[in-house]
């Protein structure tokens, strides 16, 4: 048996302020929806295949001191698409980690932006190469894994 990582499911507290967000940042495209009242939803993806869905269930921020998700990462192919996805993160006033593009680790190539959706969760949009502009901001351990 061999599996891999297909969509991913995340529980907002507002799915048109997360809709939006998603939307924005990603350049999801919509492929479904629901906005009956106890059962909101949206699916969204790139180039026919579904990447995150969201559901509104929850209320109150995520919670990272307690056990589940850490952060959801998403990889880009360059360096130049991690600095246009800063952008928009700063243009939506996002909470941004390391304030800006930092490396994975010391010593390391890859790297990239580490931010807040509007509910806390964290995320993080990275490239293979080209981060190593700036120090790692933390030493002696992966940077994805702090923040």
């Amino acid at each position: 048996m061999t599996f891999q990582t297909d969509h991913v499911g995340l529980n907002v507290s507002d799915l048109d302020r997360s809709k939006d967000f998603y939307l924005k940042v990603f350049g999801f495209e919509i492929f479904g929806e629901s906005d009956q009242p106890d059962r909101r939803y949206a699916f969204l993806g790139l180039d026919g295949k579904l990447v995150l869905t969201l559901w509104q269930q929850s209320e109150g921020s995520f919670a990272t001191g307690l056990p589940g998700l850490h952060h959801l990462s998403f990889q880009v192919p360059d360096i130049e698409a991690v600095r246009q996805a800063e952008t928009v993160i700063r243009g939506l006033g996002a909470t941004l980690h390391h304030d800006g593009v930092v490396p994975h680790g010391e010593g390391a190539s890859s790297g990239g932006v580490f931010f807040e959706d509007p509910d806390g969760i964290r995320l993080e949009i990275f490239a293979p190469s080209g981060a190593d502009e700036r120090p790692a901001p933390t030493t002696g351990a992966p940077t994805c894994g702090f923040f």
